[in-house]
């Protein structure tokens, strides 16, 4: 199946309704499960709705539930959730021949199963030059955001621990005027962190357990919405490190910027869950209570019979964004495998991770005298500077156990009788990284050397291990087996940790970031961005049993941190021009990202293999550009809704997403002509792409000359090449026409750029073309051919 696909009416209607739930016999039987109904937009005006109002639209909520069900109190009884401000629609506990007669419902859009998502589990502000001299003077956003002042960020995550120091309020003035927001069960309200809520229905109702401290409670009990939140937003705070290491000023990247956690995530026994049905409560309810920008560090990872009508963070970011918020959101850890970016939503901004040039370098001295560098932290280094016994975890395994087990240092695989008082190598796989450091501290070791399979390449992570513990990459992990599969005694050292800085190349992209092409929306080319996501340094909960392990500030690595690092410099882009609009802050931070690390080469992935458009987008974000972009791509709300109807959504799909409704334009635009800042041509062999844009000069009057790197095989023209802007704010229109070069050009993936220059400004578009992008059914890249 080729992207140019378009669903047939029936298919369709399986993605954005549940009638093709009646199909399958197992499930058209009475078993409840809860349902998001979705209505689209309100006509009350939002956020200045009265309670009259709001209350009449929860009226409706039941009016509609009672005409399928047939009474109005289990019609009262089924709702869990309405959505009463900005997103119309409510969330019900129905059967499937229920959801299926409401999705049939004049007026609704969807009718999708609450589904469950994922959290995507920080010298990052210096790596990117906030306050260091360099081309642009020292902190030059900064002082023209005045640090985001009064700049609202509202974060989507598992809540947040409001004593850190992070969010100490003092010498902040008055709460903005617009904000509604407020802090629920008694979570101390500020001046700095202004807003706190709880949404948890979903979660309930799924079924899933949690820890009632954490299932009732916005204060954050995991770690994630206290760390993202302060990397956005978080205060100045000196004197922060961990375990003596990565010492600094902590910061977000919006320091004075006011901050709001709306709590939609919860800890579960594999990690995190976050029901769809409470995101949209936490966006509707963040867009009424007046944030400027949201970080969103959460996603899903299954797109099979995916429809942006049926995905409550496609719906919840797109009521935000037409309401003036920018909202930033994570690609997803599930690279480097390609086609499993997440929240690809065009209107969203999409964010892969980075590392920074910070390296905790922890050294190992092998017996026959290598020394090979790896990373790690742990509390109390090895009593003396000598040589310890050093073993494969393999071959102290319990008789029980597979050597394949045991060099995963797997819980019940070790021996304490041959661990005893040695170094254990383990290899990276299958369980936490901390978990083979506990494993072998339970056995008796006394250090690991963690090493690397050859998936996992040159990727290293800062964690807080139990025992001395050195990670080190593929190509050292294999001269330690080596040494000891070839030595009688093998022994090693284990150095205290030491951090450094200026490390090359930095950044390289984290192997862990989802990677595109999208696989729902091929012409849109995603991620956006890249930004720091490796052993980023932030806030931390302090909640929690083990007293051993609580820190007020940790390491924690995934797009999860890329994500507000991101968002804390849309903020600051917000503060110097609030007049924009969420795609103008989009547009200013993808077209002055760069593509190149501190080495002046392009920038690799942690392979060691050159990255491209898949992993980092645009490149790697430069805050100091971003509020200097010289031109921006702006898109309309009714521009995201035409673009649905050129790839098979239709009006009656799309109707009530306006207030007003709305109708696709009997002629369909292609959706190559989609104002994006980016070009992605996935099926050049049907023939030669045209494209259609638009810039608007938010800069001095000035003439901007089109440059183009062509993608090897490719001809790339642009029409004009040559654009005159007299004033701010004019806007002027081009042409892209791609074609091959040769017959089969492009049969792989290949890349190049368009920049627009004035000799001051570089606003610089990727272009990625391929032959034939083939994706299945179930929305998976089959190949190119």
């Amino acid at each position: 199946m080729t992207t140019n696909r378009r669903p047939p009416p029936l298919a369709f209607l399986c993605l954005v309704s549940v009638l093709c739930l009646l199909s399958s016999p197992s499930l058209a039987s009475s078993a409840k499960r809860h349902y998001v109904v979705y209505l689209g937009g309100h006509n009350h005006g939002g956020s200045s709705a009265t309670e009259a109002d709001l209350q009449a639209v929860t009226d409706s909520h039941h009016d509609l539930l009672a005409t399928h069900l047939g009474d109005m109190e289990k019609a009262k009884n089924a709702i869990r959730y309405s959505y009463t401000r900005h997103i119309n629609g409510f969330t019900a506990v129905l059967d499937a021949e229920e959801a299926a007669r409401i999705a049939k419902h004049p007026g609704v859009v969807s009718v999708f199963p609450d589904r469950m998502k994922k959290l995507h589990t920080t010298n990052s502000w210096d790596f990117m030059l906030l306050n260091k001299e360099i081309e642009i003077p020292s902190g030059k956003i900064w002082k023209a955001a005045r640090f985001g002042e009064n700049v609202i960020i509202g974060n989507l995550d598992s809540g947040v621990w409001p004593e850190s120091k992070s969010f100490n309020d003092k010498g902040y003035g008055p709460i903005p005027a617009k904000w509604k927001g407020l802090c629920e069960n008694n979570t101390k309200i500020g001046r700095k962190l202004i807003g706190s809520r709880l949404y948890n229905k979903g979660f309930i109702e799924d079924g899933s357990t949690a820890d009632p401290a954490d299932l009732y409670n916005p204060r954050d009990m995991d770690g994630h919405g206290s760390h993202t939140l302060s990397t956005a937003g978080g205060n100045f705070v000196p004197g922060v490190d961990i375990l003596s290491a990565a010492g600094g000023v902590a910061k977000g990247g919006a320091p004075r910027a006011r901050v709001a956690a709306y709590k939609v995530c919860f800890v579960v026994e594999d990690g995190t869950s976050c029901a769809d049905s409470d995101i949209l409560a936490g966006f509707d309810a963040a867009i009424a209570d007046g944030v400027d920008v949201l970080s969103v560090s959460l996603g899903s990872e299954d797109f099979a019979d995916y429809s942006y009508l049926a995905d409550g963070l496609a719906i919840g970011s797109f009521h935000a964004v037409r309401s003036g918020v920018v909202v930033v959101a994570s690609a997803g850890n599930s690279g480097p495998v390609q086609g499993t970016v997440a929240n690809f939503a065009p209107w969203i901004v999409t964010v892969g991770a980075s590392t920074t040039d910070r390296n905790i370098d922890v050294h190992v001295e092998l017996g026959n005298g290598d020394r090979l560098k790896g990373t790690a932290l742990f509390q109390k280094p090895l009593p003396d500077h000598k040589q310890y016994k050093l073993a494969s975890a393999a071959d102290v395994k319990l008789p029980n156990a597979t050597a394949e087990d045991a060099i995963l240092c797997l819980p019940g695989t070790l021996d304490p009788t041959k661990a005893q008082g040695k170094i254990l190598a383990c290899l990276r796989g299958k369980t936490a990284r901390v978990d083979k450091s506990r494993q072998a501290k339970n056995a008796g070791a006394i250090g690991v050397i963690l090493c690397n399979d050859e998936a996992s390449g040159i990727e290293l992570v800062d964690d807080i291990h139990y025992v001395p513990t050195s990670h080190v990459v593929y190509k050292d992990g294999v001269k330690v087996f080596r040494y000891i599969n070839g030595t009688k005694n093998p022994t090693a050292y284990i150095a205290p940790p030491v951090t450094t800085y200026g490390n090359k190349p930095a950044p390289s992209l984290a192997a862990f970031s989802s990677r595109g092409p999208n696989v729902v929306t091929p012409q849109i080319l995603k991620p956006d961005v890249a930004a720091p996501g490796v052993n980023i340094l932030a806030a931390y909960t302090m909640a929690g049993d083990d007293e051993s392990r609580k820190y007020p500030y940790q390491l924690e690595s995934g797009t999860s941190m890329a994500c507000p690092h991101v968002a804390g410099v849309a903020a600051l882009v917000k503060a110097v021009h609030p007049d924009w609009s969420p795609s103008a802050v989009h547009s200013a931070i993808m077209t002055t990202a760069r593509t190149r690390g501190n080495t002046g080469d392009k920038m690799n992935d942690l392979n060691e293999h050159e990255s491209s458009s898949f992993g980092y987008g645009a490149g790697h974000i430069r805050p100091n550009r971003a509020i200097k972009p010289g031109l921006v791509y702006e898109v309309a709300a009714h521009e995201y809704l035409e673009l649905l109807c050129s790839i098979g959504y239709n009006s009656s799909d799309m109707g009530e997403l306006l207030e007003k409704g709305y109708k696709c334009p009997k002629k369909v635009k292609s959706v190559f002509d989609h104002n994006y800042p980016s070009f992605s041509v996935p099926n050049l062999g049907s023939g030669p792409v045209t494209f259609k844009r638009r810039v608007k000069n938010v800069g001095p009057p000035g003439v901007y000359a089109a440059e183009v790197k062509e993608p090897y095989g490719v001809a790339v023209k642009v029409v004009p090449d040559v654009l005159k802007f007299d004033k701010y704010g004019e806007e002027k229109s081009f042409k892209v026409m791609v074609a091959a070069k040769w017959k089969g050009a492009a049969k792989g993936y290949e890349f190049g750029g368009l920049t627009w220059t004035d000799g001051d400004h570089y606003v610089r578009s990727p272009i990625f073309v391929t032959d034939n992008l083939v994706i299945d059914q179930s929305n998976k890249i089959v190949g190119t051919y």
